[in-house]
């Protein structure tokens, strides 16, 4: 494959200034991740001293392989919610390595509330879950929660993808053939108890580890009867008594060591037969996408440049060049494996649309899997594109994008609106991953488009009726819509709920995209098919 070859003046005061503004945002984001990893309200640090149990992520460092990656999901889920009461909504996902074992970790943070159940909590969970299925990925939870949030109950318990898709997509997992770990740090309560239940092994930790449908309180209030914490779901009673648990530990670290243990005795699965050689770092410095990415969404710039410092040997073979233009294609590497990727240079257009739909077959057939890169404001609009089939291509390249079957990994890399994000594999697409920088934003459409939109319709209704408005009254109609959308297509928002899974630093892109396509050829990869392509 050729090398890209970089057009970019680092010394060019648009770079320095691009470079000073991404680089600020990179630091926020990590300022951001730490205080959700970290920080607590010293009440919370002690009631975990008094109750004999770990900080959540010190279980999680003692649980990995010493010196190995771990691609933490959703850092900051419910960022933007419950007034800050929730951050990482509660909970721990990520895939790492354990006793040399590719596996997701799904981890209650005890930290926050006694580990309880919050609605985004739920949806984090469910989502962890989901892509342990669609990767095939060997699951551990770390158990340690005080069940749903009560006062939000209406949020999490009943619908299809609420509390009861946990215990289905265990389930799931299970018919699969793919191993399941609980480890029982602290109560497993009401529906909580199913996950030790689903899982192949439970290892519980005596004294504080517990399992049961409902706790002495509500055991009392239901049935009269007085029983305590050990004698109803205790780790004796579990191990001895019931059978719920497995294994009984006389501590976490003990706990720990056992759930290594089992771990290191699953079979690895037999990886996806795909193209890999030897990776190669790329010729340019990733340091270098801050200077490179624009200050504003709107500003156009080549992604040929992005590519160049993501890829192995910054080595691109790109398809039909000369066609489709606002539309990148082409094949190169990332750690090794061989990957198509789609990435926007402008609007798309029919041509463009075309030659995406084209290429996602291409990939498709030679077992290829797909990067989509967006940076995209949506289709061409208009009556002469109307005319010429806009839809109708659009169409294919929805068609394409949804049948592949080979593994899809979509990153927003400065902005995504309207049906462009459906055409680019949006989060209803199924991508295996899905996820941001910290200057992307995404939304139906951009914020001026919505607010000017929004206010056009008010004053056209408005004139209709005889009436007409003055340009403060148009200004409090168009400012509020304006301040929400900018709010709401932000990557924190779409983070916080779960829209992605993750914000990344565009310089750990590399690597979290090289985890992500080792974990996704656990799954045999599928025959090609189709359903009608609208000629």
């Amino acid at each position: 494959m050729a090398r890209i070859t970089s057009t970019i003046d680092i010394a060019s005061s648009s770079y320095q200034a691009n470079y000073a503004h991404h680089t600020g945002l990179a630091a926020q984001l990590h300022a951001m991740q730490d205080d959700v990893r970290h920080k607590r309200p010293q009440r919370d640090l002690d009631r975990l001293e008094r109750q004999d149990k770990a900080f959540p992520r010190k279980r999680l460092e003692d649980l990995l392989d010493p010196g190995t990656p771990f691609l933490e999901l959703s850092t900051l889920a419910a960022n933007m919610a419950y007034d800050g009461d929730a951050p990482g909504a509660g909970q721990i996902s990520g895939i790492g390595i354990v006793a040399g074992r590719e596996v997701m970790i799904h981890a209650d943070d005890s930290s926050i509330k006694g580990g309880a159940w919050y609605p985004l909590s739920v949806k984090k969970i469910v989502r962890t879950l989901d892509m342990a299925i669609e990767n095939r990925l060997p699951m551990i939870h770390l158990c340690d929660s005080a069940g749903g949030y009560l006062q939000l109950q209406r949020d999490l318990f009943a619908d299809r993808h609420y509390a009861g898709r946990i215990f289905r997509n265990q389930s799931i997992l299970s018919k699969m053939g793919v191993p399941q770990l609980a480890v029982v740090f602290g109560h497993c309560t009401a529906g909580g108890a199913y996950i030790p239940a689903l899982s192949d092994y439970s290892v519980i930790v005596r004294g504080t580890g517990a399992i049961f449908l409902g706790g002495p309180p509500l055991v009392k209030a239901a049935t009269g009867e007085v029983v305590s914490v050990e004698e109803l779901g205790g780790a004796d009673m579990h191990t001895s008594v019931s059978g719920t648990a497995d294994y009984p530990a006389a501590s976490e670290g003990h706990a720990i060591a056992l759930a290594r243990e089992i771990v290191g005795k699953w079979t690895p699965p037999e990886k996806a037969r795909v193209d890999r050689i030897a990776p190669e770092p790329p010729a340019y410095d990733a340091r270098e996408l801050y200077g490179v990415l624009p200050q504003d969404a709107k500003t156009a710039f080549d992604m040929r440049e992005v590519i160049a410092r993501i890829v192995d040997g910054s080595r691109f073979h790109e398809y039909q060049p000369a066609y489709g233009q606002t539309l990148i294609c082409g094949y190169a590497r990332i750690h090794g494996f061989k990957i198509g990727i789609l990435a926007n240079n402008g609007v798309l257009f029919s041509d463009s649309s075309l030659k995406g739909a084209h290429f996602i077959q291409l990939c498709d057939k030679n077992r290829t899997p797909l990067l989509f890169m967006q940076n995209i404001t949506g289709f061409m609009v208009g009556r002469e594109y109307e005319r010429r089939g806009i839809a109708k291509d659009g169409a294919k390249l929805i068609m394409a994008v949804s049948g592949a079957s080979v593994p899809k990994i979509t990153l927003n890399c400065n902005g995504a609106f309207g049906a462009g994000v459906y055409g680019m594999s949006g989060r209803a697409f199924d991508s295996r991953f899905l996820f941001s920088w910290p200057n992307s934003e995404t939304s139906v459409m951009g914020a001026e488009q919505a607010a000017s939109v929004l206010t056009q319709l008010k004053v056209t209704q408005m004139e209709r009726d005889g009436k007409t408005m003055s340009e403060e009254e148009i200004a409090a109609i168009r400012d509020p819509v304006l301040e929400d959308y900018k709010r709401e297509q932000s990557a924190y928002y779409s983070t916080s709920e779960l829209w992605d899974d993750g914000i990344l630093d565009p310089v750990d892109t590399r690597n979290a995209l090289g985890i992500c396509l080792s974990a996704a050829l656990n799954t045999p990869i599928a025959e090609p098919q189709y359903g009608v392509f609208r000629m």
